[in-house]
């Protein structure tokens, strides 16, 4: 039997995550799985989204934070209950279908794939559209022409942050795989000591793939395997918050791989050039919303730059 937890960091997600949790079932023997815990770590959700879970048939733990500590300390705290080989970190918003598991543990236990430290799978959105959300790491060069919106305009010379050039029909060694399906070896988890809790939100699954990957793991995407991904999730309630957090971990992450000044160069660029390409691309597009929440998040962004630079020293 191959032994497994499965943990899901909720936040405000509504239904979704009583709709999630009604498709895993505790693997029978003839799968060779085993749930061993499905680890549900609620970050101060004010919806009621967590609650009313206990009567499913799973073997549920519920941990539950008094505040939103963030993805990363949320899903470190959810793996360190587990003790199974293998850790899925799988998102509310996604739905496995009944050989989405039994697929994936079937290529990671074969013959050969023993350096592959984290899978994903083919994800598809409600109308069996394949998302394209595998990305390749970033380096301060690429994030800067991402800033003035050469990949869009010039995708042939600038390839974007997401492999939207593949159409991720066909299984390949990638960079990194999202992290609404991410599973990892509990050995690859625990020698690179889990997610940076630096990362409050976005660019933590970059990271633990990037410092796999220095590690001599590898991550793997695995087209023959499928799951449903709505996509968004709690994220789309708060839009400008949401592209704050990108701005502060971006920096974060190039301060972390490439030194302090490359991310000062990072954080200049963000003020004098990103700002206005994004003010841009949502008038281009008409999008007063976009524009509104453009705004908000630099305002946010500005108000805790003090915060941010002394954690550059």
């Amino acid at each position: 039997m191959i032994d497994f937890d499965i943990v899901i960091v909720n936040w405000n997600t509504g239904n979704q995550l009583l709709d999630c949790l009604q498709l895993i079932s505790p693997a029978s023997p003839e799968s060779s799985l085993c749930l061993r815990q499905c680890i549900i770590v609620d970050n101060a959700s004010q919806d009621g989204s967590a609650d009313g879970l206990e009567n499913l048939p799973l073997p549920l733990t519920i941990i539950r934070n008094h505040e939103n500590m963030g993805f990363a300390y949320a899903a470190n705290q959810g793996a360190k209950v587990g003790k199974s080989g293998y850790i899925l970190f799988l998102n509310p918003d996604s739905r496995l279908y009944p050989d989405s598991l039994v697929k994936a543990f079937r290529f990671l236990e074969g013959k050969g794939n023993q350096q592959v430290g984290i899978l994903g799978i083919q994800l598809v959105d409600s109308n069996g559209v394949v998302h394209r959300n595998v990305a390749r790491f970033p380096t301060p060069k690429s994030l800067f022409y991402q800033m003035l919106g050469l990949d869009r305009l010039f995708p042939g010379h600038f390839p974007s942050h997401f492999m939207t050039d593949w159409d991720h029909t066909d299984s390949r060694e990638v960079d990194q795989v999202t992290g609404a399906f991410f599973l990892v070896r509990r050995l690859v988890f625990e020698e690179i000591k889990g997610f940076d809790e630096r990362f409050f939100m976005y660019f933590e699954d970059l990271d633990f793939a990037y410092r796999a990957k220095q590690a001599g793991w590898s991550s793997y995407y695995l087209a023959d395997a499928q799951a449903l991904h709505y996509g968004g999730g709690a994220s789309y309630q708060i839009k400008s918050k949401r592209l704050y957090y990108v701005f502060n971990s971006r920096v974060l992450y190039v301060a972390k791989h490439f030194g302090a000044p490359s991310a000062i160069k990072i954080l200049i660029a963000c003020f004098l050039v990103e700002f206005w390409t994004r003010l841009g691309w949502s008038l281009a597009r008409s999008s007063k919303e976009t524009f509104i929440a453009t705004i908000q998040a630099y305002r946010m962004f500005l108000g805790t730059l003090p915060q941010l630079l002394r954690k550059l020293r």
